[in-house]
């Protein structure tokens, strides 16, 4: 299926005769994202440690692999390809061994800076999506133009539904968003800003 017709913005690829891990159509995330919306933009996405082979391919072979993987899945053909680059991002993924059991120990030291908000998946050490991780630096800027100093807002994005049960019965001192939504149009701070918005 040619990957304009897809409405997924991103699709893990269960293929073992593949090495592409999971595939983005960045059309797909909103219109901004691409510079042509006359054409598809898809991110081909390889899960690998620095210190593996394929980290330490040219880009070039890189690029020659991933043409023929789009071809095996059937999501294009080489001549459907107009341009192609390869990015390397470390430590896109926190790992959660060797002392992580005492991660605590780090965020209770950190948490006592006033000034200091930790954001996203890299800086909080935590396994966020995209949303979550944004969410979270949406959050602490709320946290500073209104004077909060607490992290705790920011550590309960994206925690499990049976830890908000848990502290349902405590009373919160300051905001809990688990969506962009609930943040951007249910948020005092930010009514004068969006309240004139409307969408078909």
């Amino acid at each position: 299926m040619p990957p304009e017709k897809l409405k997924d913005s991103w699709i893990y690829i269960q293929d073992k005769g593949v090495k592409v891990g999971r595939i983005q159509i960045y059309n797909n995330w909103g219109p901004y994202m691409v510079n042509d919306p006359t054409t598809t933009w898809i991110g081909l996405e390889y899960f690998c440690n620095k210190t593996d082979d394929f980290w330490q391919q040219h880009n070039e072979a890189i690029k020659q692999l991933a043409i023929r993987e789009l071809e095996k899945i059937g999501l294009a053909s080489a001549e459907d390809v107009l341009d192609i680059t390869v990015q390397r991002m470390e430590k896109t993924y926190p790992a959660y061994f060797g002392t992580y059991d005492r991660f605590d120990v780090v965020k209770d030291y950190v948490s006592q800076f006033g000034n200091l908000f930790l954001v996203g998946r890299n800086g909080m050490h935590k396994y966020n999506n995209t949303d979550h991780s944004m969410l979270t630096a949406m959050v602490a800027v709320d946290n500073v133009i209104l004077g909060i100093t607490s992290k705790e807002n920011l550590w309960e994005i994206n925690t499990e539904q049976e830890y908000h049960e848990e502290k349902s019965s405590e009373v919160v001192s300051q905001p809990v968003y688990d969506t962009f939504s609930s943040f951007v149009f249910k948020t005092p701070l930010h009514k004068n800003c969006f309240g004139s918005l409307r969408f078909s």
